[in-house]
């Protein structure tokens, strides 16, 4: 029986894009992001683990990948302009395009520690 070691599961592209974490605005656009809410849930999308992905290219434009905690969430049409209203005066951001994913689909496991006190989970 051949052992199963972490370099076979790491096969293939990350499901989630990695963030330009080391990108100077990285920090501030976090803030910002922290900034929006969903109206149902205490709890701002940053911190629900609902952005997967900022990616920010070196003139200043902004990507970012979120998705919501269920494809029938009632401001799905409304939340990436709520999340690129936060994010496009921010000094230094040229442009932002917010796109919306369902894959990898949400889960609670994505909240952070803070998400999972608010909400009692910890």
């Amino acid at each position: 029986m051949m052992a199963v070691t972490d370099e076979h599961l790491m096969e293939g592209p990350p499901l989630i894009r990695p963030s330009s974490v080391d990108h100077p605005l990285h920090d501030t656009i976090v803030e910002a992001c922290r900034s929006v809410y969903d109206p149902e849930i205490p709890v701002n999308i940053y911190d629900l683990g609902l952005i997967y992905t900022i990616d920010i290219g070196d003139e200043g434009d902004v990507q970012l990948i979120m998705t919501l905690t269920a494809p029938g969430c009632p401001v799905a049409g409304e939340m990436p302009g709520w999340l690129a209203d936060a994010v496009e005066p921010l000094a230094g951001v040229k442009s932002v395009n917010v796109e919306l994913t369902w894959d990898p689909p949400w889960g609670m496991e994505m909240m952070s520690d803070e998400a999972r006190l608010e909400l009692g989970f910890m």
